[in-house]
């Protein structure tokens, strides 16, 4: 017998981008080697970079280039990471200080090697921007720390403006595209965030076109609201190179809407969906786009609220 192979489904026509190029674009990569950082931006071959880096948005990737886990759709070496480097807060601090940057977006590695996960170079990054200057808005994307809670509770108490961890695809689809990861300890990382600081805006997101069903992709928009998620992003899977996971099909601009209005109407605090929506696409528009008060953390074992500086200055 001989397995039938399906043909990958043709690229859409409207789901292309420019070639990057452009000053600030440039001076945004130099000044990436110039500091020895890392973005997602390079390493996931986003196809947004070229629209970000010359609008001067960058995504940082913290704790290395390599990541300790091998999920079916990272662009993302896997490895052995090396060393962390106690001084990556510092320069990353000085590179967003260099940008002029007001909005941040900082994400890493998976580092299941560490008890930690990095939770204290994450904290150290927000800590560092924000003593440069107090205004700068931080928000982090986080792996899961393999439920490590004292992890999450480091990168909390930091404040950063938003949280984010992405659960990337429907529960059923994980042993083929997320195989180290777990979708309740996904969901239990955001209840928990939000559980620490009530304010602090939760934002996860999801790609489609991996063989999900929409159903399944609009029980996941309920389950991220349920464990009180404020934001949601939805983009179309791009396979990286022939050795990542196959397309399954290309979702329609009309799809995407109606993720929009069904997060609307249950409830979710804003949806950015289109076919080169990512994680941190358009972060900082949408950040501004949300009031937000003076973010407060709840004491472990209280109920009671009690503001960030009266803990960690």
């Amino acid at each position: 017998m001989v397995a039938e192979v399906r043909p990958a489904p043709r690229k859409p026509e409207w789901l292309k981008v420019r070639f990057p190029a452009g000053e600030r674009y440039q001076q945004l990569k130099s000044l990436m080697r110039e500091q020895q950082l890392h973005s997602v931006c390079e390493e996931a071959r986003c196809p947004n970079i070229g629209e970000c880096w010359n609008a001067g948005t960058a995504t940082f990737m913290i704790l290395g280039d390599t990541c300790t886990r091998s999920c079916g759709f990272c662009a993302v070496t896997t490895g052995r990471p090396g060393e962390l480097d106690l001084l990556e807060p510092v320069r990353l601090a000085n590179a967003v200080a260099a940008l002029g940057l007001d909005y941040v977006v900082i994400t890493s590695v998976n580092r299941d090697d560490l008890p930690s996960g990095g939770a204290e170079i994450f904290a150290g990054c927000i800590r560092a921007i924000r003593r440069n200057d107090p205004g700068v808005r931080v928000e982090v994307l986080i792996p899961d720390f393999k439920g490590a809670w004292d992890a999450l509770e480091t990168v909390v108490r930091a404040r950063p403006f938003v949280l984010n961890h992405n659960v990337e695809t429907a529960p059923r689809l994980y042993r083929r595209v997320r195989p180290q990861a777990i979708y309740e300890r996904s969901l239990d990382l955001i209840r928990r965030a939000k559980a620490m600081a009530p304010e602090m805006l939760t934002k996860s997101g999801f790609m489609v076109g991996l063989g999900e069903t929409k159903d399944e992709l609009l029980q996941v928009m309920r389950d991220l609201k349920h464990n009180g998620c404020d934001i949601v992003t939805v983009g179309q899977y791009l396979r990286p190179s022939m050795q990542h996971l196959p397309i399954e099909r290309y979702y329609e601009p009309s799809e995407y809407a109606e993720f929009v209005e069904y997060g609307r109407a249950i409830g979710l605090r804003h949806v950015e969906a289109g076919p080169l929506v990512r994680s941190s696409y358009h972060a900082e528009k949408v950040g501004h786009l949300i009031p937000q008060p003076p973010l407060r953390l709840a004491e472990r074992g209280s109920s009671e609220l009690i503001p960030l500086e009266a803990v960690d200055g």
